[in-house]
């Protein structure tokens, strides 16, 4: 029996779907605030639960020239201010163990990132702050070896743990999905989210920094709600070609209301 994880007053691992969503990093206070404010309106008036994800450090940038965002204590302090503001719940990336007690001192949800998801002390690290976790796959691991991360949180007695697909290494410069994945994943017994805009990206293929192929986006959504997933995540801007961070692999906050009302008419379909 798949178990559900709560988060503030966010169940994931029932209908409806939880929509995950926010922009790539922690650009500004106004940024930040300014698509908080959009995200949660947009999701309050179609009745989807909400959380707000936004990193305060990329550490995982592909070029050292990169922008990473503005560091662990200015950005908590701008997330902070989002919980405060619009009651929504909080997810962040965290990048070492040093890390875990600050962010979980502030955000709802520890996310580890797919590059890290092997990462022994970091998953057994956020495991003990007793926060919800969220693993997203690695792009070099199969569905079925996700469980091995699973067991690592689960070592330290927290049970709140989703896990995030988000594409296949294919060849260099590329990402695929097997929609397998939703349901081999599901049989672990906890939440699968989707990250539909990661999913679209292209590696290090842009000069120094990751390309995306935006287009596909919304397609693959669909696909991973009619597969059953039990969340969508999306890297949302204003204006995603002036995003300092994956913008090329992120929605406009004006397309969005379109795209989940859809989503929401595939749920009720299945």
């Amino acid at each position: 029996m798949q178990k559900e994880v709560t988060v503030g007053n966010v169940r994931i691992g029932c209908k409806p779907f939880v929509f995950i969503g926010g922009p790539c990093v922690v650009e500004g206070v106004d940024t930040t605030l300014r698509i908080s404010e959009g995200l949660k309106h947009i999701t309050a008036k179609l009745n989807i639960p909400f959380i707000f994800k936004c990193s305060y450090d990329k550490a995982n940038r592909t070029s050292v020239k990169s922008y990473r965002g503005l560091g662990i204590e200015e950005g908590l302090k701008i997330l902070l201010k989002v919980k405060e503001e619009f009651d929504v719940p909080v997810l962040t990336d965290v990048h070492s163990v040093s890390e875990t007690g600050l962010a979980a001192g502030v955000v709802d949800v520890l996310q580890v990132p797919a590059l890290l998801s092997r990462q022994t002390d970091l998953l057994v690290a956020c495991g003990k702050t007793g926060k919800p976790v969220n693993i997203k796959k690695g792009q070099f691991l199969s569905p079925q070896d996700i469980r091995y991360a699973i067991e690592k949180v689960e070592s330290t007695g927290n049970f709140q743990i989703m896990v995030t697909e988000r594409g296949t290494s294919f060849g260099y410069n590329t990402l695929i999905n097997d929609f397998r994945a939703i349901p081999i994943m599901k049989r672990f017994g906890y939440p699968v989210i989707f990250d539909a805009t990661h999913s679209v990206q292209k590696p290090g293929s842009a000069t120094g920094k990751s390309g995306g192929e935006p287009d596909f986006i919304f397609p693959l959504a669909k696909a991973a709600v009619a597969t059953g997933a039990d969340g969508i995540f999306m890297e949302v801007h204003t204006d995603p070609s002036r995003a300092l961070c994956d913008g090329e692999n992120s929605v406009a906050l004006a397309d969005l209301p379109r795209y989940l009302e859809v989503l929401k008419r595939i749920e009720e379909a299945i």
